[in-house]
């Protein structure tokens, strides 16, 4: 998805996911995150809602980046959903969330971390892939947008 060091496996794309509000959604993707890269839903749950404690991850334009590092991973795997409906997520623009891009990192691996997360934000930035993200037809033509931009900035 973002860069060639963050893995994203097609499993772990969804559209039109419901969820009941915020902490659901964490929860939602912390499955997801389990069930496509053998992680512990509890240990990347924990992870997420430590994070948002420190401030919350809704980065504007309907877009959250919820982040966290856990152990048992050597690359920052990703999570990405489109929700059926909007939620509270108390981004900074305060604007209900509906495109989120989760993503778990190496627990002692700050510098790909990091990179992973100016990644997603530039593609979160760009109003016109936010728009096709949102227009997709399933979460099969999502991950395609997805990896085509890996191609487009690895080239």
């Amino acid at each position: 998805m973002i860069r060639i060091s963050t893995r994203l496996v097609e499993g772990a794309v969804v559209a039109n996911l419901v969820c009941a509000g915020k902490s659901d959604l964490l929860a939602r993707l912390s499955t997801l995150a389990a069930e496509n890269y053998l992680l512990d839903p509890s240990a990347v749950l924990d992870g997420l809602i430590e994070r948002e404690r420190l401030g919350p991850t809704g980065f504007g334009g309907g877009t959250a980046i919820p982040h966290c590092k856990v152990s048992g991973i050597d690359v920052p795997v990703a999570v990405f959903a489109r929700l059926a409906k909007p939620v509270d997520y108390d981004a900074v623009d305060d604007e209900p969330v509906d495109l989120v891009c989760a993503l778990i990192s190496p627990a002692q691996d700050g510098a790909s971390h990091l990179r992973a997360l100016a990644e997603v934000s530039r593609l979160f930035r760009d109003e016109k892939f936010r728009t096709q993200l949102r227009g997709a037809a399933d979460a099969g033509a999502m991950f395609a947008l997805l990896t085509l931009s890996e191609e487009r900035n690895a080239a």
